[in-house]
C-alpha cells in the first residue's frame, strides 16, 4: 500500500471519529463506505460477525454495538429515518477483522484499529499501574506517620510491628501480616503491601488513617490501648469491604510494586528520550 493511499485513509478515519464522555466511537453508516462497502445489508453481515466475535472475547456486545436510529434528508426537504449503530473502537477492530482483507480499506483498517485498541489498552494499563503506585506510597506515609505519633505515647518499632500484624489479622480475616506473607507466597522481609491489589493497600491506608487520627484525639497511650483501636478499624474496613462482597483475604496477589516501579520508570525514561530525539 503506497504512502499516500495511507496518509488519505488515516487522515478519513480520524475525520469520521466522534467523542463522547471521552469515548470514541464511529457510526456504522459512515464506517461502511470507509470500508468500501456498498450494500447496508452486506455490511451488517460483518457486523453480526464481529458482534458474535465480542461474546467470545467475554465483552458485553452493548458496550460496543450500540443501536440508534437518526434522519436523512430527501429531496425536496423531505426527510427518513434510519438505522445505525455507534461502534467504539473496539466495535471497529472487531468488524474491520470480520471483513476482507483484499480490500485496501478494509486491509488498512485491520491495522488502523488494531493499533488503536492497543494504544488504548496500554493507557488503561498504565493509569491503574499508577494508581497502584500512588496508593502504595500514600500507605507508606500514612505507616510512618503513625509509627512515629504511637513512639511518643511509648511504643517501639516491636510494637508497631506487633500493632500492625494484628491490625492485618482483622483486615484479612484472623491471618495476620506473616501468615498472609505464606499465603500470598511472598518472602518474609518484603512488605505484604507491595504485592497488594489497590483496593486492599487502599483499605489499609484507611484504617491507619483513622488509627492515627483517634491515637490524637483521643491520646492513647501504650500499645495495648493503639492495639485495641487499630484491631477495631480495620475490623470496620473489613466489614464495609464484604458489604461489597470482597474478601481481602481472598484476592489474588499482584505484581511486585518495584518491580512496577522500576518498568514505569523505565518507560518515563524511553517517552523523555524519544521527545529529545524528535527534537533534534
Amino acid at each position: 500500500m503506497e504512502k499516500t493511499t495511507i496518509t488519505k485513509l488515516n487522515n478519513s478515519f480520524e475525520e469520521y471519529a466522534y467523542q463522547e464522555d471521552g469515548v470514541d466511537y464511529w457510526l456504522a453508516r459512515e464506517l461502511q463506505e470507509l470500508l468500501g462497502y456498498t450494500d447496508w445489508r452486506n455490511f451488517l453481515n460483518a457486523i453480526d460477525k464481529a458482534k458474535e466475535s465480542c461474546k467470545t472475547t467475554g465483552e458485553a456486545v452493548w458496550d460496543h454495538f450500540v443501536d440508534i436510529n437518526k434522519m436523512i434528508e430527501l429531496g425536496k426537504g423531505g426527510q427518513r429515518e434510519i438505522e445505525d449503530m455507534m461502534l467504539t473502537r473496539y466495535a471497529c477492530y472487531l468488524i474491520a477483522q470480520n471483513g476482507d482483507p483484499k480490500k485496501e480499506q478494509v486491509a488498512f483498517a485491520q491495522s488502523y484499529f488494531a493499533i488503536q485498541t492497543r494504544r488504548q489498552e496500554l493507557l488503561e494499563e498504565r493509569i491503574l499501574l499508577n494508581e497502584r503506585l500512588q496508593a502504595r506510597e500514600k500507605l507508606a506515609a500514612t505507616e510512618t506517620e503513625l509509627s512515629k505519633n504511637i513512639y511518643e505515647r511509648g511504643v517501639d518499632n516491636k510494637g508497631f510491628a506487633n500493632i500492625r500484624s494484628k491490625g492485618d489479622a482483622a483486615l484479612f480475616g484472623g491471618h495476620n501480616t506473616l501468615a498472609m506473607k505464606r499465603k500470598l507466597g511472598i518472602a518474609e522481609h518484603r512488605p505484604l503491601a507491595d504485592f497488594l491489589p489497590t483496593i486492599t493497600i487502599t483499605a489499609k491506608q484507611l484504617a491507619t488513617e483513622i488509627t492515627n487520627f483517634n491515637v490524637s484525639k483521643n491520646d492513647l497511650k501504650g500499645e495495648s490501648k493503639i492495639t485495641s483501636e487499630h484491631v477495631k478499624n480495620n475490623s470496620d474496613v473489613r466489614e464495609l469491604l464484604g458489604k461489597s462482597g470482597i474478601k481481602p483475604e481472598q484476592l489474588p496477589v499482584e505484581e511486585d510494586i518495584k518491580k512496577l516501579q522500576r518498568r514505569v520508570n523505565t518507560a518515563d525514561k524511553s517517552i523523555v528520550k524519544k521527545k529529545l530525539k524528535n527534537k533534534k
